[in-house]
């Protein structure tokens, strides 16, 4: 598995590495400032985030030496072994604040539903790069690669966590898209889709949840309650102005007004201490890391690749830009946070992962298939 080629130095995918130091290092200072309490040293979440992006960006580096190749005969194995751990997180794990969503490994708390959207991406890949449909797909070719994704859809949905079982919907969709259907397919899925949000409005969503899309409809309307974070966080965005408050000085945070401010709302921190043009350099930044995604992508060397590197891409951006619609009010608050930037080890762990397949993809573009 391991196959050392000397070509592989010279074609090290500097640019992607270097954007991924860079938006790290905002991060981990966002996540300084957010968490600092007036003691003399930084909390011990920001020395646990650190850690892991040590760990993960070490990970990144024995990552680069296994051919992206192998994936596509391992990942119906370690779709096997998410699924297994949604099971068990389910049904053997105690509940916390309502949710079943991590497993305590002591040393580590494990969000299966983290990995399990990197996991899906890669055998979504598999399936459809095995799949040859040049008139485009019919319904009948999506059963499996549905099936595929429902499974995990459902066993997340239960914890509950709507938000991250949106997601494995919005990866299904963007990827089978990419793919090309055939028009009537289109109709039928759009079709489907419009019953099922209907169905899942009426009889699936809890009563938190509904209250979510409605105070997003309305924050005004519960400004003391459940609108309270959406007002909290544009005020934030808001009062950083051109050039911010400074670091360190946004008062939305550091008393304590703003909730979740090192996690899902941890932009809104970012834009009230370095205003518009810090979040525009942040969001530049950022973004141009997935326009390297897609660039990767279109240069892949095989159709596995092509559509491994876009499901990673689509990973990335879909909860990047759903967290920050969702700061900005555009967006129910749903829990999804934004890769990279968002306090959280198994979302941060996984998408460094998905960062280290997509440098895989770019450093084997020179190589012959065979």
């Amino acid at each position: 598995m391991l196959r050392f080629d000397r070509r592989l130095v010279h074609h090290f995918d500097w640019v992607m590495l270097l954007m991924l130091l860079l938006v790290a290092g905002m991060a981990l200072a966002n996540l300084y400032s957010s968490t600092w309490s007036g003691g003399d040293t930084a909390s011990p979440v920001f020395f646990k985030q650190m850690y892991l992006y040590i760990i993960g960006t070490a990970f990144i580096l024995l990552l680069v030496c296994v051919d992206y190749r192998e994936l596509e005969s391992l990942g119906y194995l370690m779709y096997a072994g998410v699924i297994l751990l949604l099971v068990y997180t389910n049904f053997f794990v105690h509940s916390i604040a309502g949710t079943q969503r991590w497993i305590n490994l002591g040393f580590f708390h494990l969000q299966p539903s983290e990995p399990a959207k990197l996991v899906l991406v890669l055998v979504l890949a598999s399936c459809y790069s095995r799949t040859e449909a040049p008139d485009g797909y019919r319904v009948r070719d999506l059963i499996k690669p549905g099936l595929l994704t429902a499974i995990p859809f459902v066993l997340i949905l239960i914890q509950p966590d709507l938000g991250t079982a949106l997601m494995l919907g919005i990866l299904f969709v963007s990827m089978t898209v990419f793919v090309r259907l055939r028009w009537s397919t289109l109709a039928i899925l759009g079709g489907a889709g419009l019953a099922c949000a209907g169905i899942g409005w009426k009889f699936l969503l809890k009563d938190y949840q509904r209250r979510r899309i409605e105070t997003f409809l309305n924050p005004e309307g519960d400004p003391m309650n459940h609108g309270y974070q959406i007002m909290q966080s544009k005020i934030a965005v808001g009062s950083g102005q051109m050039f911010g408050k400074g670091f360190m000085e946004g008062t939305q945070g550091h008393l304590h007004f703003l909730p979740e401010r090192h996690t899902d709302f941890a932009f809104s921190v970012w834009a009230e201490e370095w205003g518009f043009s810090g979040a525009l350099f942040f969001l530049g930044c950022y973004f141009f890391m997935l326009l390297w995604g897609i660039n990767i992508a279109m240069t892949a060397r095989d159709k596995f690749g092509v559509l491994l590197a876009f499901g990673l891409v689509m990973l990335i951006f879909w909860q990047a830009v759903i967290n920050l619609f969702m700061i900005m009010g555009f967006l129910p608050v749903v829990g999804i946070p934004l890769p990279l930037f968002s306090y959280g080890g198994s979302s941060l762990l996984t998408t460094l992962f998905a960062v280290g397949i997509l440098m895989n993809i770019r450093m084997r573009r020179f190589l012959t298939q065979k």
